[in-house]
């Protein structure tokens, strides 16, 4: 593959797209430590023998960029795909489709699951990949040539993952394991729905009564939309230790509040109003609030984990593929089927798992 060219032109990157093969690698660069939102500022992509640098901060790059994702006779090729699927949607509007995660698609052929690229690539063609700049800011111009060759490495070798992982997947017969799986990754990314009862994520709060995750549902809720408005991680708004501070023991007043607020490092103090409006408005339709369940009984859940891991042998599926811990407590807890596990999964889990649930009085 020849040597990566950089560019910076929209015109020059929809000339290609006009003899575009039929697929593509395709990777990003990005920031995020101090943003709710991820800042494109690169996007790699190998296409034929050439690698394109595209510098995604020039404007009306993002359209251009949108033009070859959307494109439905190009194949992506992308490994670990979910964060870079974000910052696609942040910038351009659109996540790529169709796509292949090498990722993904190595976990189903049994190569290994949450497989690094690295790794990968050293496991697939034999070469060591440098790793040297990960935590580099890729926003600033011009990029250092150590930079560029990363990222230029970033999406030379995944060709011949993609050829290696496929025709594993192929010979076991799994490739609609894989479009399943890419059907519902980019469903999610395409549509940025904030969670709706953000309170069940937080296991501790299942000690608090109904008004206290009423209260913690209200402040997750004004935290979620001051992070997006703002642009600033959630934990920037306020962190989850003071919310559930907050909403096990409320202020008796707007001023009780404040005080609390000024005592308390890195808390938001300017938003002490706003903050109080919060905590102390109902929501529409906070009486529908899910209670958040108990841990579920250990033994119960091993004896799901234990039959999932007979099962993953059998397929030669590596640990936490087929389901992981948390979902066969989702499991437990709704007795439904959570969306990560249906689909094959559930095609290939429910005659093992349905007689255990059985048992508990969860099956359905």
């Amino acid at each position: 593959m020849s040597e990566a060219l950089w560019i910076d032109q929209p015109s020059e990157l929809l000339r290609r797209l006009q003899s575009a093969p039929a697929r593509i690698g395709l990777d990003t660069e990005f920031i995020r430590e101090r943003t709710f939102w991820p800042r494109l500022a690169l996007v790699q992509m190998a296409v034929g023998d050439e690698v394109l640098l595209v510098d995604a901060l020039v404007p009306g790059m993002a359209e251009a960029i949108a033009a070859w994702l959307d494109a439905p006779h190009v194949l992506k090729v992308m490994h670990s795909a979910s964060e870079d699927l974000v910052a696609f949607r942040c910038a351009c509007g659109t996540v790529p489709r169709p796509m292949y995660d090498t990722q993904v698609a190595a976990a189903l052929a049994g190569f290994g699951a949450g497989m690094g690229y690295q790794r990968l690539v050293a496991q697939v063609t034999g070469i060591t990949l440098a790793k040297g700049e990960t935590r580099s800011d890729w926003t600033r111009r011009p990029l250092s040539a150590a930079q560029l060759e990363y990222a230029a490495d970033d999406v030379r070798h995944l060709d011949a993952v993609y050829e290696a992982t496929l025709a594993r997947l192929r010979e076991l017969g799994r490739e609609q394991w894989l479009a399943e799986d890419m059907a519902r990754t980019v469903e999610q990314a395409a549509h940025d729905e904030p969670e709706r009862w953000p309170h069940l994520a937080l296991r501790t709060a299942q000690y608090l009564d109904r008004a206290g995750q009423r209260r913690l549902l209200r402040l997750l809720r004004w935290r979620e939309q001051q992070a997006r408005l703002q642009d600033h991680p959630r934990s920037w708004i306020l962190d989850n230790d003071l919310a559930l501070d907050l909403a096990r023991d409320p202020p008796a007043d707007g001023s009780a509040l404040q005080a609390r607020l000024d005592a308390t490092p890195k808390a938001p103090r300017k938003l002490g109003s706003a903050l109080w409006q919060a905590l102390t408005t109902a929501l529409a339709d906070e009486e529908e609030m899910p209670a958040i369940a108990a841990e579920p009984d250990r033994n119960k859940v091993r004896r799901l984990q234990d039959a999932v891991a007979r099962r993953s042998a059998d397929l030669g599926l590596p640990d936490g593929v087929l389901a992981s811990r948390r979902h066969l407590e989702a499991l437990l807890e709704n007795g439904s089927w959570p969306i990560a596990l249906q689909g094959w999964r559930q095609r290939e889990l429910e005659p093992v798992l349905e007689p255990l649930l059985a048992r508990t009085g969860t099956a359905g």
